[in-house]
């Protein structure tokens, strides 16, 4: 009874010190993490802090824009300055002025010529004529501008106005010299006339007036001989000249708001400093950050809620996930909390790298080691939950990294973190080696830069300087994310007690202390061990388990006895056996002692639990037969009973499939081993009579494994007992074989 009561206290122990570990409130507050931490790293990107800041005061801090923002003042500005280097549109319209100096000349004459015109009247004929004659010549013009070059009634308008305003009159004097003048006169007048007009004309006149202050010189340096020709010649330039070079309104207009919309805005691009501490908020910084939704007006609180609505429903999916998966994870909140860290530290690293992104750096979010996490959670977890991870990882990436701030996502590191933290999973799922890891990262840096090149070639906007950085970033991305893995992988492991198969490749290798101390001391055993490795591992694998560890726990399980390895008969060559000579209690205890002596001896060389409870749990509570009947015997001969609880180990109980595989491995190879010329229906019998032992013995009522399990690991280790023939000790055939 006193084993029993120290069995039971052993598992009540057990369970306090594991209780947190399948604790739901435990498990909720592991979620709960996952869901401040999504929180706390997209707050700055999606929801913009806001200050209490009034117009005139002195800002007490200094204010950063949350995102790109449009400079509305500087843009406005821009447009202005943009609006004011544009030149007026002139446009310049030929009104015919040679043919209306040709029509007063020869209405002049007919004027003259006509017998029914009086002298005293034609000073009014004259100006009559004139006047008609330049309205009339005008008039064709406008309508010859309106048909054809114009459709723009305000210009023509305005052609009109102008001409209208700079109309020259004729002195009254000057009418009363015209009647005077003969044939001969204005046959001499017209060229010198014409001349004059052309002249000045073909300088396009905007003011009529500055270019009426030329005709007198220009006259007097003429042919003309006579004063009062020369007068005459002065005054019908001047009331010929009018302007020919006219602003168009609207064209300049137009010309004006084609400008404004070539202006590009002005951006304050994120990170930038809006408001340094000490400032007054003048009414430019204030239309600023009001424009950046950073003043406290009033308090919104939707972005919040779209913000929590979002973290819950990326954790919602890891959640569900490992809910209907059959992973260890799914109870193991040991594991949910190395999966919490992992997570942590890969926000963390997007995080910083993301400090950094300027204008100047756009693409610098491609440096950022975001593969981090994926290929922990492959090594040190599982690969599928790796998967689900990395989808979350893409979507916080494609926030992160998003420097736009018409949009709440960046599809192209969004896809960049997908495609790589993938094909991180799937190039270190074998890894079996630290350098291994490195490799991965030349990949990883590979597959990043294929993929940029490809989003670089559909876009055709980014300029060979950014597509040198994108691709140097991506390079350098895997490279980091290798060293950074390599770096935390040893921490996980120590800090979890997590065997990843690194580890464990580094812990099979024949060099390792206890494996030279054992291979030394106990060659037989050592050699035993490796044959169970064998067995063990293929087995393992027929069920899903984790075969590598089998293997490497199958090296380390008897350990122990290389504290007293002649007790143990395959280190017993050329020796008697000292059994023999001893009590069976005391060789019970010094057979059983193993398992405790090699959970001991692990310890002190700090190798992993999982290692351990093999070494510890590959006996279970199993009978040493043995030893149990040869007390028996004697006890009846003396008259005295013994208990069979005295003659078994003291477990525990394999509690994992790995443990409890190891232990049919271990008992099958020493069984098998004895038999002289074993065959395939000896071999058959031997392996399912020594499972049926066990499985009716209880043996397996602590670990998961099915009866459909057994029954593969039969023949599993049938097809690998084939080969092995090696002389040992056979048992008697009515007692199972005798335990090492």
């Amino acid at each position: 009874m006193k084993k029993e009561v120290t069995m039971q206290d052993f598992k009540t122990n057990n369970n306090k010190l594991s209780g947190w570990r399948t604790s739901f409130p435990a498990r909720l507050l592991l979620l709960f993490a996952i869901v401040l931490i999504c929180y706390v790293s997209l707050f700055s990107r999606l929801v913009p802090q806001t200050f209490d800041i009034t117009l005139g005061s002195t800002a007490e801090r200094t204010i950063y824009a949350p995102k790109q923002l449009e400079n509305s003042v500087a843009t406005e500005k821009a447009k202005e300055d943009a609006v004011k280097k544009v030149p007026p549109v002139y446009k310049v319209v030929n009104l015919r002025n040679e043919a209306m100096v040709e029509s007063i000349y020869n209405r002049i004459l007919q004027i003259n010529a006509d017998p029914d015109v009086k002298f005293e009247d034609r000073v009014n004929v004259y100006r009559t004529a004139i006047t008609i004659i330049i309205a009339d010549i005008e008039k064709q013009a406008l309508r010859s501008i309106s048909d054809s070059n114009f459709d723009n009634q305000a210009f023509i308008d305005e052609i009109r106005t102008k001409l209208g305003e700079q109309q020259y009159r004729i002195p009254e004097e000057v009418y009363y010299k015209f009647p005077r003048l003969t044939k001969e006169d204005v046959a001499a007048m017209i060229p010198i006339t014409r001349e004059i007009v052309s002249k000045l004309m073909i300088d396009q006149v905007t003011d009529a007036q500055t270019a009426r202050a030329k005709v007198a010189e220009l006259v007097n340096s003429s042919d003309l001989s006579k004063n009062t020709l020369r007068e005459l010649v002065q005054e019908i330039v001047r009331v010929v000249i009018t302007p020919n070079k006219f602003l168009d309104q609207k064209a300049t207009e137009d010309k004006r708001a084609q400008e404004r919309e070539t202006v590009k805005p002005v951006y304050i691009n994120q990170g930038d400093v809006i408001v340094s501490k000490g400032d007054i908020i003048t009414d430019e910084i204030y239309k600023r950050l009001k424009t950046a939704e950073l003043l406290k007006e009033k308090t919104n609180y939707w972005p919040h809620v779209g913000l929590i609505l979002l973290v819950f429903i990326l954790t919602l999916m890891i959640y569900l996930f490992i809910r209907q998966s059959s992973l260890s994870i799914r109870t193991n909140n040991a594991q949910l909390l190395m999966f919490v860290l992992i997570f942590a530290i890969n926000i963390l690293t997007m995080k910083i790298v993301a400090l950094g992104q300027n204008p100047d750096y756009p693409y610098i979010g491609y440096l950022a080691p975001v593969a981090i996490g994926s290929m922990l959670i492959t090594i040190l977890l599982n690969s599928q939950l790796a998967f689900v991870a990395s989808v979350l990882f893409s979507i916080m990436s494609s926030i992160i990294f998003n420097m736009h701030g018409t949009q709440l996502f960046d599809y192209r590191y969004g896809l960049v973190t997908l495609v790589i933290c993938f094909a991180s999973v799937f190039v270190i799922q074998k890894a079996s080696q630290r350098s291994s890891i490195l490799k991965a990262g030349v990949v990883i840096s590979f597959i990043a830069m294929m993929t940029i090149i490809s989003l670089i070639l559909l876009e055709d906007s980014i300029t060979r300087r950014d597509m040198l950085f994108s691709l140097s970033f991506a390079a350098a991305s895997g490279i980091l994310t290798a060293v950074f893995v390599i770096g935390l992988l040893p921490f996980f492991e120590t800090a979890f007690g997590i065997l990843s198969p690194l580890k464990l490749v580094e812990l099979s290798n024949p060099n390792h202390p206890l494996l030279r101390k054992l291979l030394t001391e106990t060659p037989g055993t050592y050699h035993h061990s490796i044959m169970v490795g064998n067995l063990a591992e293929s087995a393992a694998e027929s069920i899903g388990a984790d075969g590598l560890l089998c293997r490497v726990g199958s090296y380390y399980h008897d350990i122990g006895k290389t504290k007293r390895p002649s007790y143990f008969i395959e280190n017993q060559t050329n020796i008697e056996n000292p059994h023999d000579k001893i009590e069976p209690a005391l060789s019970k205890s010094i057979i059983t002692a193993h398992a405790r002596d090699g959970v001991e001896m692990l310890k002190e060389y700090n190798i992993p639990k999982p290692i351990r409870d093999i070494a510890e749990q590959h006996h279970g509570t199993t009978l040493l037969t043995f030893f149990y009947h040869k007390a028996r015997k004697q006890a009846e001969e003396e008259g005295r009973e013994i208990e069979e609880i005295d003659f078994r180990y003291e477990g525990p109980k394999a509690q994992s499939k790995e443990a409890a595989v190891v232990g049919i491995a271990d008992c099958v190879e020493a069984a098998v081993r004895s038999l002289r010329n074993p065959t395939i229906e000896q071999i058959d019998t031997m392996v399912r009579k020594i499972i049926k032992s066990r499985l009716d013995d209880g043996q397996f009522n602590d670990c998961d494994l099915t009866l459909k399990e057994l029954d593969t690991i039969a023949k599993t280790l049938n097809e690998s007992l084939l080969g092995i023939f090696h002389s040992r000790i056979e048992y008697p055939s009515e007692l199972p074989a005798k335990e090492k």
